[in-house]
């Protein structure tokens, strides 16, 4: 029972179609019907009517057996008329083909009523029908009519006008249903745009009645999220900036101190740096990395890239780069992600860090390495999460935004991240990229 429900077609198209095509077919189908019954039937009748009058004018006068007609299928012939018609005995009906004609029961019975007797029907196919008849005066004979004026080629204006109508039908089905289905297939790539932070242009009203209203509540929410986002960014835009300013000078004067207060002054600056640093990462946050091109980039040059910017840090940086190839990313987002792994693995590691790059055939990926404390598996699901810090082993420094910035670049770039503990000690990072 489940192949056949996988068998079944999901998509609202296809049912659509499926659903008219199965309308048009029983249409068809009961339409053919009705003309058999109505039209091809009688028609039949008729015919066999009229050949039952034809064979009945053979035998109203009786067969005249004498010496000009030595057999009874010699006295027929003679009082045939000269429309074709000729009569067999069994020998010579076998010869002329009569193995080959098809026995149709509703016409011998119906002969058979008209005959007064017991009569047998058959029909063969060639360039014409021929009708076969055994009559019950003459059971030892076969009469052979033609049907010169009623061929196979006779049918075919119905059964071209059935495929006709047939084939116009199930394609205005299918015009009708990929109509009705454009609108949806419109809303379903604008809601993954939405899903990925892009705001498209507000849809067309078009479609059916509920399509409309779906469409026209789809592009107020897109206009509701995109101002929300907006005001978001300006408001955390503005309170970054506001919180800069008595920042610096707050630096300036912890400058003038006096030598006397040096450690107070070191206390001041490292305290000042760390809060900048979680005002960058709120704005980091906040734009989401909506940078709109994409281009063709090799990992392994971003990677090092990073290691050659992170090359005065104290500690020791192992890279293991694979070839790769080049795929279309956002060059500054997948810059951030290194650089915020890197910066996280010297942070809570003990001063050693590798960098390597991975390609399995379908995507591409780095990782990052250290050799710290780890995290706690259960702990691990939720460090995506925006203001969390669970790695409560490693020490909790920062705004807790850094992971759930790198969680929204790779989600942007439909990429996976994995978190793993070491064997040895120490977290592994791992970041795949599709391909495309």
């Amino acid at each position: 029972m489940k192949w056949l429900t996988r068998l079944l077609p999901r998509s609202a198209f296809s049912q659509t179609v499926v659903l008219i095509g199965s309308l048009l077919l029983i249409n068809q189908l009961v339409s053919y019907l009705s003309v058999a019954a109505y039209f091809i039937q009688p028609t039949y009748q008729q015919i066999n009517q009229l050949i039952a009058r034809q064979v009945k004018l053979l035998f109203v006068d009786g067969v005249d057996v004498g010496r000009e007609h030595l057999t009874m299928v010699d006295a027929l012939n003679a009082k045939v008329p000269d429309d074709g018609m000729h009569i067999y005995n069994q020998k010579q009906a076998r010869e002329a083909g009569i193995e080959q004609a098809t026995y149709y029961a509703l016409l011998s019975s119906q002969m058979s009523e008209h005959l007064g007797g017991k009569a047998e029907v058959r029909i063969a196919q060639g360039e014409f029908f021929e009708i076969w008849i055994r009559p019950p005066q003459a059971p030892s004979v076969w009469i052979k009519i033609p049907l010169t004026g009623f061929n196979d080629y006779d049918l075919s204006p119905l059964t071209l006008y059935l495929m006709v109508i047939g084939a116009l039908s199930v394609a205005g089905g299918w015009w009708f249903a990929r109509q009705q289905n454009r609108p949806l297939r419109r809303l379903q790539k604008a809601a993954i745009s939405v899903s990925m932070g892009e705001y498209p242009q507000p849809l067309p009203l078009s479609g059916s009645t509920e399509i409309v209203e779906v469409t026209n509540a789809f592009n107020q929410m897109s206009h509701s999220m995109k101002q929300l986002e907006e005001d978001r960014a300006l408001l955390m835009a503005g309170i970054s900036h506001d919180l800069r300013t008595p920042l610096t000078r707050i630096r300036l004067a912890s400058e003038m101190m006096v030598a006397d207060d040096q450690y107070l002054k070191d206390g001041i600056v490292h305290d000042i740096e760390d809060m900048d640093a979680i005002i960058s990462q709120f704005i980091s946050y906040i734009r989401q990395d909506q940078e709109s091109v994409r281009e063709q980039e090799q990992i392994n040059h971003l990677i090092q890239d990073i290691v050659q910017a992170e090359s005065n840090r104290a500690g020791e940086i192992e890279v293991v780069l694979n070839e790769c190839p080049e795929i279309p990313i956002q060059s500054i987002a997948i810059k951030r992600i290194l650089s915020n792994l890197v910066e996280n693995a010297f942070r809570y590691g003990n001063g050693w860090v590798r960098l390597s790059s991975h390609f399995d055939g379908r995507r591409v990926g780095f990782s990052v390495e250290d050799d710290g404390p780890g995290i706690p598996e259960s702990e691990i699901p939720k460090l995506f999460q925006p203001f969390t810090q669970g790695d409560t082993a490693r020490g909790s420094v920062g705004s807790g935004l850094g992971l759930a910035i790198i969680k929204r670049i790779v989600d942007r770039h439909q990429g996976e991240i994995v978190l793993t503990n070491r064997v040895v000690g120490g977290l592994h990072a791992q970041v795949w990229l599709p391909l495309e």
